[in-house]
């Protein structure tokens, strides 16, 4: 018998570190860009085009000193961080809500809705950009609002999924119990409800803080004005017609890079919190 278990747990040790080695593996292949860019910030121009890949012939600061100036970065960082933060909350709220409703009022039409949010998923941006910019600056909301509203739009569909596999899990007791004590929706939602979607409410946050914090396209097409522009949009700056300074350019995507992941590994604990308990109570 002790023989049968030893040999039915040897297949199982092989697969494990199959699996442990081939996810360290993507791992290197994701990490090895990261590598590259910051290799390459601390050299000047001339140390990149000898060698990609050679080590810095010291750590040069003055790439990042520059960088700093020419993205005139704490206003870019606080255009950014406004519009992330800004936009982010609204998912949450009102995706959140969507998403309990969705739930909660089971009729034909949350279910039309829910597959509605569902397909909106398969749309690429690049199909409706042309014609929703066109007509964001016919309602003259072709500003940092308007830039906040398309947010909404095109982060609603994965967060209303995301929030609306959670709450089915939340037992409807609880609900009942606060409307038996007098709470309306509202109440009921905010007070009852919303507690409870700490966890998963992290793991949304991080994913939109992540897409809206490097998004390019949707900036580039609704506020690239000077004094609005965001992190990602000052950075296209190092490249121009007939130069490309990837000594600066090295630099201000790593300094863009520190605020996110700054946020993830604050968050890191709540999501795997909310991971696990996700797979506890599916």
């Amino acid at each position: 018998m002790k023989k049968e278990r030893a040999a039915n747990k040897h297949p199982k040790k092989l697969i494990l570190k199959a699996v442990l080695g081939a996810a360290c593996l993507i791992a290197l292949a994701y990490l090895f860009p990261v590598y590259i860019l910051l290799l390459n910030s601390f050299k000047g121009l001339r140390e990149i085009y000898l060698g990609i890949m050679a080590l810095p012939a010291g750590l040069n600061m003055v790439n990042y000193r520059e960088a700093i100036d020419k993205l005139d970065f704490f206003v870019s960082v606080g255009n950014s961080l406004a519009i992330t933060v800004a936009s982010t909350l609204i998912i949450l709220l009102f995706t959140s809500m969507a998403a309990w409703v969705l739930v909660r009022y089971k009729t034909g039409k949350s279910k039309f809705f829910f597959m509605l949010f569902a397909a909106a998923q398969l749309i690429p941006f690049q199909c409706v950009m042309l014609p929703l910019v066109d007509l964001m600056g016919r309602l003259g909301l072709q500003n940092r609002p308007g830039l906040v509203l398309m947010y909404l739009g095109f982060g609603s569909s994965m967060s209303v999924i995301l929030f609306h596999g959670f709450i089915k899990n939340i037992p409807l007791e609880l609900e009942e119990a606060s409307l038996i004590d007098g709470c309306n929706p509202f109440q009921m939602f905010f007070l009852i409800v919303m507690p409870l979607l700490k966890t998963i409410m992290v793991t949304v946050a991080i994913i939109n803080v992540m897409w809206i914090w490097n998004d390019f396209l949707l900036p580039q097409l609704m506020i690239n004005k000077q004094g609005w522009q965001t992190l990602p949009l000052k950075t296209y700056l190092f490249f121009g017609q007939f130069s490309r300074r990837w000594d600066l350019a090295t630099a201000a995507l790593i300094l863009c890079m520190i605020p996110i992941i700054a946020f993830y590994l604050i968050c890191q604990k709540q999501i795997i919190k909310g991971v696990t308990e996700g797979a506890v109570k599916g």
